[in-house]
C-alpha cells in the first residue's frame, strides 16, 4: 500500500462570501444540521485538543452536548487528563471532521467551567448506565484490567440500586468560548475554501478568507 497514492478530488460543494452567514454560530448550526441530517454516526463528535505544562498537546474525541451564543459545551470527569490540563491552561481547540461532507470546522478559544447546576441537569439526563459508568471510571488513571473496571461498575450498580444516582463531585463541564472559528470546505485541485471568523473587541466578528 502506497500512502502517497491515496487521494481524491473534493467536489461536493463550495463556500463563498455570498453563502456565508455573518454570525459563526449560525453558520455552524447550519452545517451541524446538515451533518445530523446526513445520518452519519456521531455527527456531534469533536476532537478536543489541550496542552500540558510542558507544552505537549493531547487530543481525544468528545461529544458536543450544547451550543448557544456563549459557546460549545461538553462534560467530563474533572480528574481526567483534559480537565487537569485545562486547569493549568484553559486554551483549547475543537475540531469537527465532517469528511463525508468534505467539511471541517475548527474552534479556538478558552474553556470556562460550568456551574454545578448546569452539570447536574445534564448528568441527571444521562441514561442510568452512563451515570453509573461515570462513578465507576477514574478517567485517565491506570486500571489493572477490564475485569476490574466491570467489577467497580457492578459495585456502583449495587450501591445506587435504589433512587436517583447522585452527581459525582468529580464530574464537571466546560463552555468553550471561541475567539476564532474556521470553516473549511473541500475544493477541486486542493483549492479549498477557508474562512475564519475572529472576535473583535466589541464582540462583532471579522471574516477573512484564507489560502487553502
Amino acid at each position: 500500500m502506497k500512502l502517497e497514492d491515496i487521494r481524491r478530488e473534493y467536489l461536493q460543494d463550495a463556500l463563498s462570501e455570498d453563502n456565508l452567514q455573518d454570525d459563526p454560530f449560525k453558520q455552524f448550526e447550519t452545517w451541524l444540521e446538515h451533518a445530523v441530517g446526513s445520518n452519519i454516526p456521531d455527527p456531534t463528535a469533536m476532537v478536543v485538543a489541550t496542552v500540558d505544562e510542558t507544552g505537549q498537546p493531547s487530543q481525544r474525541i468528545v461529544l458536543l452536548k450544547h451550543l448557544d451564543d456563549n459557546g460549545f459545551v461538553f462534560f467530563t470527569n474533572t480528574g481526567s487528563r483534559k480537565a487537569q490540563e485545562l486547569k493549568g491552561n484553559n486554551k483549547i481547540s475543537l475540531h469537527f471532521p465532517w469528511h463525508h461532507m468534505e467539511r471541517q470546522v475548527i474552534v479556538y478559544g478558552e474553556a470556562k467551567p460550568l456551574p454545578t447546576s448546569a452539570v447536574a441537569k445534564y448528568f441527571l439526563s444521562r441514561p442510568k448506565e452512563s451515570q453509573l459508568a461515570a462513578w465507576a471510571s477514574a478517567q485517565s488513571r491506570p486500571v489493572s484490567s477490564r475485569k476490574a473496571l466491570m467489577e467497580t461498575f457492578a459495585n456502583m450498580k449495587s450501591k445506587f440500586a435504589n433512587g436517583e444516582i447522585p452527581l459525582p463531585d468529580f464530574w464537571g463541564g466546560y463552555c468553550v468560548v471561541p475567539s476564532k472559528i474556521e470553516f473549511w470546505q473541500g475544493g477541486a485541485h486542493r483549492l479549498h475554501d477557508r474562512f475564519i471568523y475572529q472576535r473583535q473587541a466589541d464582540n462583532s466578528w471579522q471574516i477573512t478568507r484564507l489560502n487553502p
